[in-house]
């Protein structure tokens, strides 16, 4: 493995830059490929959520239900900026991915300075918007009277730092673009810790409520990216980017937004839809909408491995494709869906027996609303936690669509199950089922299901026409 670091020459600021830790993916054992790439990302994600919650648990230690509820609503909030901001950046991954398995470092080096170029302007543009739209963005999430102020102060202090969490998501994606899964972990296990330090600082020490995990939130992503750059000037490194690569490129601009923003857009939907049915859990009543909140906090843990699939076949697949070895980035998918499988298989079987324990230690069982909450989280979760299966082969998929150039098909699949299966199945299960969650649960699994059926039959089409630009 190559070594490879960022370093500013004194003719000017982008003449000269060395990039990081370049790896080739395209030879050696396909199975061994997946596993050490995506433990990385599996751990990244875990810190990345267990980042997310830490807000919410610390503040739960501190203050009341208002700052809580403000906490809670503003980070779904950023939640979803953040899932389409990392959608997006995923042009960048394949783009690089694809240079760097052809050998073409040329290309390389245009698709991370317009990388870098397009996301330091998308920042600048999200911040303005965004907090011209606070106000409104709160009013739209029916945000209780009691927490408008303080949802209000945590979202504005969080659109301030936009830049840093862009800036976070940019180098993620050129790293794992050149082979690379490990430093992001490290990038945000130093951002992780430095949350939780700063929460029990601003939130413990100083009673800052809501602006205080904002705050927080704020300032371990600028340190995580200020260790990301020191990291990156200490290993040196042979890919070399010159100041015009940071000019639009006609020809990869368009690339990073063809495959980046598909992605961006689909995830973006699945975020509303989950809202919308959360929107339809809450009319269910107080216990109800608690079941749900708590099973998807649950269900975001066991999304993991899921999610650390469709990263790595995007990633492997990508450098594959490049290197004009289609059968290898067939293969990546092949075992990605086997490992996604057996978890989502065992995973759903564990939780037939274990989800009334489960919920039980996010609320007080021994109280009547308790009791409540958990017999009706636990029916949510045993018909949700078959999701993890069907969400994990369908996410590796989606991962190679990406990976071939073809992340429409990505966003199209993605948003036939929401439209069709997800959001009105979850409606109707809601007015037929008024007793039980379980149908709910099982509505968003059949979404899933769907999604699985239409990537299956794409990527049959695909395979038997052979649209593929490389010959086998």
């Amino acid at each position: 493995m190559e070594n490879h670091h960022l370093d500013y020459r004194t003719s000017g600021a982008f003449r000269y830059i060395e990039i990081i830790m370049e790896r080739n993916l395209t030879s050696g054992s396909v199975l061994g490929n997946v596993v050490l790439f995506s433990l990385p990302y599996l751990l990244s994600y875990f810190l990345q959520t267990l980042y997310g919650m830490a807000d919410l648990f610390i503040i739960g230690q501190f203050e009341g239900v208002a700052s809580t509820t403000a906490v809670s609503i503003g980070s779904q909030v950023m939640h979803m900026l953040t899932v389409m901001i990392v959608g997006l950046a995923m042009g960048s991954t394949v783009s690089i991915g694809q240079a760097v398995g052809g050998g073409d470092k040329r290309k390389a080096a245009k698709a991370i300075g317009n990388t870098v170029t397009l996301f330091m302007l998308l920042s600048i543009a999200l911040t303005v918007i965004l907090l011209i739209l606070a106000d409104s963005i709160v009013s739209v999430m029916s945000t209780p009277s009691e927490a408008v102020s303080g949802t209000v102060d945590y979202l504005t202090i969080c659109f301030l730092g936009i830049p840093f969490i862009t800036a976070y998501n940019i180098i993620s994606s050129i790293f794992r673009g050149m082979g690379d899964s490990k430093s992001p972990m490290y990038f945000i296990a130093v951002a992780c810790a430095a949350n939780i330090i700063l929460d029990f600082i601003f939130m413990g020490a100083m009673h800052m409520g809501p602006s205080g995990a904002a705050l927080g939130t704020v300032l371990s992503q600028a340190i995580s990216v200020c260790i990301a750059l020191v990291f990156i000037r200490k290993h040196s490194s042979g890919l070399h980017l010159e100041k015009s690569d940071f000019y639009p490129d006609r020809v990869i601009m368009p690339d990073l937004l063809r495959i980046g923003v598909p992605i961006a857009l689909q995830d973006g939907f699945i975020q509303v839809s989950f809202v919308i049915i959360t929107i339809i859990a809450n009319r269910r009543g107080l216990n109800d909408a608690a079941a749900v909140g708590i099973v998807e906090k649950i269900i975001s843990f066991l999304f993991l491995v899921p999610s650390s699939m469709l990263s790595t076949v995007s990633a492997l697949g990508a450098q594959n494709i490049g290197a004009r070895k289609p059968e290898r980035a067939r293969m990546t998918l092949y075992y990605a869906v086997l490992i996604a499988s057996i978890f989502g298989i065992v995973i759903s079987l564990i939780m037939q027996a274990a989800a009334d324990s489960v919920v039980a230690l996010f609320t007080d069982a021994s109280q009547p609303d308790g009791a409540a909450v958990v017999r009706l989280g636990g029916q949510y979760m045993r018909g949700y936690v078959w999701d993890t299966l069907f969400a994990g082969i369908h996410f590796s998929f989606s991962g190679y669509f990406c990976a071939i150039g073809k992340s429409l098909l990505s966003f199209l699949h993605n948003i036939c199950a929401i439209i069709l299966v997800r959001i009105p199945g979850a409606y109707i299960a809601s007015m037929l089922f008024p007793d039980t969650l379980f149908p709910m649960g099982l509505a968003t699994t059949l979404g899933s299901l769907a999604s699985v059926i239409i990537c299956f039959i794409a990527f049959m089409i695909l395979k038997h026409r052979n649209t593929l630009k490389f010959k086998e």
